[in-house]
């Protein structure tokens, strides 16, 4: 292998034969070598127009949705009356709950609430247990992920423990915030309490939304129109996830973050962040379950991170509050995101070792036999049913 310095040495010979030191040739041969600065891209480079052309779709969409919903709201207000299937706070909760377990989801649950509400369907009360509801069946997602991993052949415990413990969390925060929300509501505590730039922001929207909005009120029937802005609204959401940066775990250096995981005030404000960015309890729920299966999280360390996002999650419900123009509408989603704040802030700095094991011990039962985990199944499901018949 040839050697990049190459020295050589050229002796020559006197005329009397014999070598002599100042006739010894010294070459010195240095390959020649290429300077590169490294060009830094400028900010501008990491802008991508088709991120924001599909944010800027997905925000329509919302405001267009809410819209629908709410012109269609109003007009099948009789249609449920007279159905009876919702007819004081239990029945509410329940309907809430099994809607969000029909289309997996909870925002577009707790948005039709507000314009249930908007349209004298029910009162404070019966929009306020109907948000509550669609949270608690939003968290149902986690758990059927977790199914299909085990489906895949992935450990069981370790798939259905996260599903387990978002709904243990979730309840057991939700139903004291529950009590705690409906005391506020009576006293009207936080009614004072507006957002005042929503007039100016309705007024800009209405310009955007309402010519088409109108054109499906005349062309649809009631029912249908508001059957159009959930679809629609479950689209806006859709395209807002594709919005999101497409990492892998290596990427997004979460293995860096596995190590900040036992502090519960990390993950309580990663769990906040990650919902607030997503605007879905379901996504940033979702994440625990290939999170758990890779090793990064374990399950005492998760319980701050679900309590985060079950308070950012209303960010998105408070946005459908303001579009509606409503100002109790505002107040019934405030009562909620503080009622459950004020739960979640005693848990985290009261009572949090014995609630961490409680809810550990707990899911240990649960994914501990088939039997255990029918039981489980069986009462999540027949409990909402049993509110709707109260």
């Amino acid at each position: 292998m040839e050697n990049p310095l190459e020295l050589d040495l050229k002796l020559s010979e006197s005329s009397s034969g014999q070598s002599s030191a100042d006739n010894i040739e010294v070459t010195l041969a240095i390959p020649e070598t290429t300077i590169t600065t490294e060009v830094r891209p400028h900010w501008w480079d990491h802008i991508r127009l088709g991120k924001i052309g599909l944010f800027s779709a997905s925000l329509y969409l919302f405001i267009l949705a809410i819209t629908l919903m709410k012109s269609g709201a109003r007009g099948i207000t009789l249609l449920i009356r007279n159905l009876g299937i919702i007819s004081n706070g239990a029945n509410s909760l329940g309907f809430g709950w099994l809607f969000a377990y029909l289309i997996m989801s909870g925002s577009p649950v707790a948005a039709a609430a507000l314009t249930f509400f908007d349209a004298s369907v029910f009162d404070k009360l019966g929009a306020f247990t109907m948000i509550t509801g669609s949270r608690l069946g939003a968290s149902f997602i986690v758990l059927f992920i977790g199914f299909i991993y085990v489906l895949r052949g992935r450990d069981r415990a370790t798939s259905l423990s996260m599903g387990t413990l978002s709904l243990t969390v979730t309840a057991t925060t939700y139903l004291p915030g529950l009590l705690l929300g409906v005391l506020i509501l009576n006293t009207g505590l936080l009614k004072g309490i507006q957002l005042n730039s929503g007039a100016l922001l309705i007024s800009v929207i209405e310009s955007i939304v309402e010519p088409i909005a109108g054109v499906a009120a005349g062309l649809f029937p009631n029912w249908v129109v508001f059957l159009i802005g959930l679809i629609t609204i479950l689209v806006s959401f859709n395209l807002f996830d594709k919005c999101l940066p497409q990492m892998s775990l290596k990427e997004s250096r979460i293995g860096w973050l596995s190590r900040l995981v036992y502090r519960p005030v990390v993950m309580f404000t990663l769990g906040a962040m990650v919902t607030m960015i997503s605007m879905s309890v379901s996504i940033s729920l979702s994440l625990l379950v290939p999170l758990s299966q890779r090793g990064f999280v374990r399950r005492e360390n998760v319980i701050p991170y679900i309590m985060g996002a079950n308070i950012t999650t209303f960010i998105d419900t408070l946005l459908a509050a303001v579009l509606l123009n409503n100002p109790d509408a505002f107040t019934v989603v405030l009562v909620e995101m503080v009622s459950i704040t004020v739960v979640t802030l005693i848990i985290l700095t009261a009572f949090y070792r014995p609630y961490l094991r409680l809810s550990l011990k707990f899911t240990s039962w649960v994914t501990k036999s088939n039997r255990n985990l029918a039981v489980f199944i069986i009462t999540i499901f027949i409990t909402p049913v049993i509110l709707m018949l109260i």
